[in-house]
């Protein structure tokens, strides 16, 4: 007679190892080869409705394993779920972290310590769009220096205009930041700025105008917090002229604006032939071409005097 096992056997009963079979209700040894599953019983368990009492499942046994399974996978979700909620506030400082540094390392590939900086704006129209709809009514230019040990500097630029000039002219101003050398340098800051606007076209008939600041105004004094507010040149260039089709200050839907600080107080009549040199020379031969024309035009000046 074969014998039979009507409740699943211990995995071990069946390695090549195990020669007999013991029943684990009565002890007795069965030599392996002569036991036979009871595989109807087995099936029957199949259909057994059972309750999980880890749980709220109810259902057959054939079914547990399924069910076992996806609540593991949904717990495991939940706690996927929950990680993630945990690190998504630490995502967005990460993310505002890194948008700082990749503006920082965009502003330092543009530094100037000689006072000066020739600004390049891009994607002039959709700037210019997001000003008339108010979305983004400024821009600012990257951080310049006056030196090493200097002022630390940028401009604001209003597309289409601030307060009494809005929607009549692109307004410029000039902005005081804090800086690393500011408790050894003097304030109020009172040198004369210069803005300018390039002609992109051989006839250089750039917009220029300047501007000295007031030293009584809070904008000038010694900042105390990153920036200052920003003074300078509301009516700085008409939007009609930089609104024509084709006109000579945009082209590429990118214009240059050039600032100066002028602490030498160059004369007012300098100031075009200072800003039509060619951006392409290194600042001291700049520097050099336009003492030679002071002082060509300052003889100049002595020689029509004295005749």
């Amino acid at each position: 007679m074969q014998s039979y096992f009507t409740k699943p056997c211990p995995t071990d009963m069946w390695t090549p190892s195990v020669e007999k079979v013991v029943c684990p209700e009565c002890q007795e040894e069965t030599p392996k080869e002569e036991v036979l599953l009871d595989r109807g019983f087995k099936n029957d368990m199949q259909t057994l409705v059972i309750e999980c009492s880890l749980c709220s499942w109810d259902g057959i046994l054939k079914n547990y394993e399924v069910a076992k399974d996806f609540s593991t996978l949904k717990l495991s979700i939940q706690e996927t779920t929950t990680y993630l909620d945990g690190i998504k506030p630490n995502q967005e400082i990460l993310y505002q972290e890194v948008t700082s540094l990749k503006q920082k390392f965009d502003d330092m590939q543009f530094i100037s310590y000689d006072g000066t900086l020739l600004w390049k704006i891009t994607n002039v129209s959709s700037n210019m769009a997001d000003a008339q709809s108010e979305r983004q009514t400024s821009v600012y230019s990257p951080p310049f220096y006056s030196s090493h040990t200097g002022y630390k500097m940028r401009v604001r630029l209003y597309f289409n205009g601030d307060g009494n000039a809005r929607r009549t002219h692109m307004s410029l101003f000039f902005v005081l930041m804090r800086g690393e050398y500011d408790a050894i340098l003097k304030f109020p800051f009172n040198y004369k700025m210069t803005f300018c606007l390039f002609d992109q076209t051989p006839k250089q008939r750039h917009i220029i105008d300047s501007f000295r600041p007031d030293t009584k105004s809070n904008s000038f004094q010694r900042p105390r917090s990153e920036m200052n507010i920003a003074s300078g040149i509301p009516k700085f260039c008409p939007l009609s002229v930089i609104q024509t089709d084709g006109n000579a200050y945009i082209r590429d839907d990118t214009m240059f604006i050039k600032i100066m600080v002028d602490f030498g107080d160059l004369p007012k009549n300098l100031l075009p032939f200072v800003l039509g040199l060619n951006p392409g020379f290194p600042m001291n031969i700049q520097q050099a071409i336009v003492k030679q024309e002071l002082e060509k035009q300052t003889q100049q000046t002595s020689t029509s005097t004295s005749t």
